[in-house]
């Protein structure tokens, strides 16, 4: 096990390099989902490190969702995670696939139509203002995780309303065909009761908890392109902020 870091950086922590090491086994298989790691004195044994630092990588380990420790059981492996990188504005699905998740998208419904008052106000439109509402379910892993409520303001709704979003990516759309770069977005999450008539989509009990993501995606003018209101599924998610010195990061972890 290597216990240096680059040339002309401080060493790393053996903890650290440990963590890496197990990491990497998780994820090629040599230790699979719900598989019990050895005891940790066996394993600390094998490895050649102390029972301190082993501690120190399986609880580092821990905070990554890689494994779960149950006092009186021990370690085991949890299942794969699908972390959606709030931090990015890449769309959920894209950020999804990038992990190697299997994500299918179900267009259940396209039309243009007279924005809601709410809808309006978030894009800074009209209140007779027109736009294109695209309603889809996202399936990850082939199961129903997401319903998704996207709405775009003309002049951009006319110019793609006639795309397969089942194949094209909304924001590759606007991208594509509207000449629209994305340069923000502003996203608030809160935890919500599933509505009832999003109940049979998601495959879940009405009143399930869920998460609430309404997001607005913005072009480099600061013009609003798309008003998203996402219910996720809350019994499987949780949501991880990775903070540091200047900055912090958020993920979505999705558990199957």
């Amino acid at each position: 096990m290597e216990n240096s870091g680059g040339a002309g950086s401080p060493p790393r922590p053996k903890y650290r390099i440990l963590q890496d090491e197990l990491s990497d086994r998780i994820r090629r298989g040599v230790y699979r989902p719900g598989q019990a790691l050895p005891a940790q004195r066996k394993l600390a044994a094998s490895l050649g490190v102390t029972l301190m630092t082993l501690r120190q990588a399986l609880r580092a380990l821990s905070d990554q969702g890689l494994v779960v420790q149950e006092p009186g059981r021990g370690t085991f492996v949890t299942s794969p995670v699908a972390a959606y990188r709030l931090e990015t504005l890449r769309s959920l699905a894209d950020d999804l696939r990038a992990q190697g998740r299997d994500v299918a998208t179900k267009v259940l419904s396209v039309e243009v139509r007279r924005l809601p008052s709410a809808v309006a106000a978030s894009l800074g439109a009209s209140d007779d203002a027109w736009g294109l509402r695209l309603e889809r379910m996202r399936l990850v892993d082939g199961d129903p995780a997401i319903h998704q409520d996207s709405w775009v303001p003309e002049p951009y709704a006319s110019m793609i309303r006639g795309e397969d979003f089942e194949v094209m990516p909304l924001y590759h759309a606007l991208a594509t065909l509207c000449g629209a770069a994305i340069a923000s977005a502003t996203e608030a999450i809160r935890p919500v009761a599933l509505p009832a008539r999003l109940a049979e989509i998601l495959r879940l009990p009405a009143g399930s908890p869920v998460f609430s993501s309404e997001r607005v995606t913005r072009s480099l003018d600061g013009a609003a392109l798309v008003h998203d209101q996402a219910h996720i599924d809350g019994s499987r998610m949780l949501i991880r902020a990775d903070r540091l010195a200047r900055s912090m990061s958020l993920h979505w972890s999705l558990h199957q």
